[in-house]
């Protein structure tokens, strides 16, 4: 029975596990996402999350703690520099897993992993589909008071107001003209 057993053995002894998850996750760190089989995503995503969460507490201890993991000094400065910047604010998820499909030569099932914060443009679509999303009942009441505020501040001056109707009624004229021409 393999009660309390909660990791995949990924068909490895432990060392060659623990030096396989150390260099995917040196890899994970300085490449932001990798490619690899979803069972080893799954694997690394238990074993390098809990380094992220430590790295988010910059303190001697813990950066000695990640070294003895990692075992490389410009993956622990990366880690502690810019990752955990990055990461400061999430209370935790900081990597995604999608699935590509499976390898040709054995049909292994093929994933990409990547840390969160960094994949522009899942962020810049986020953004995107908040911008777009409407109300069935006419919108927020911040929404339509903005717009308001906006035209008090920057009123424009009645000679520019004049001007600009004007631009546009002869191209409207001619089109009027050109209607009734064919009309008749």
């Amino acid at each position: 029975m393999r009660h309390n057993k909660k990791f995949n053995h990924l068909g490895r002894k432990s060392a060659h596990r623990k030096a396989m998850l150390s260099n995917m996750a040196n890899s994970l760190i300085f490449h932001k996402r990798i490619t690899t089989t979803v069972a080893k995503a799954k694997a690394l995503k238990m074993f390098v999350e809990p380094l992220i969460t430590k790295a988010k507490n910059d303190t001697t201890h813990s950066r000695r703690i990640v070294f003895s993991v990692l075992k490389s000094k410009s993956a622990v400065a990366e880690l502690f520099r810019d990752v955990a910047d990055k990461v400061g604010d999430r209370p935790g998820g900081y990597t995604r897993i999608l699935k590509t499909g499976n390898r040709l030569g054995d049909n292994a099932e093929m994933c990409i992993i990547e840390l969160v914060d960094y994949n522009e443009n899942m962020l810049s679509a986020k953004e995107d589909k908040s911008k777009k999303r409407r109300s069935r009942r006419g919108g927020s009441k911040a929404k339509t008071e903005a717009p308001k505020a906006e035209e008090k501040v920057a009123e424009p001056k009645a000679e520019e107001v004049v001007e600009e109707p004007k631009k546009e009624e002869p191209a409207a004229e001619e089109a009027k003209t050109e209607d009734e021409k064919k009309a008749e």
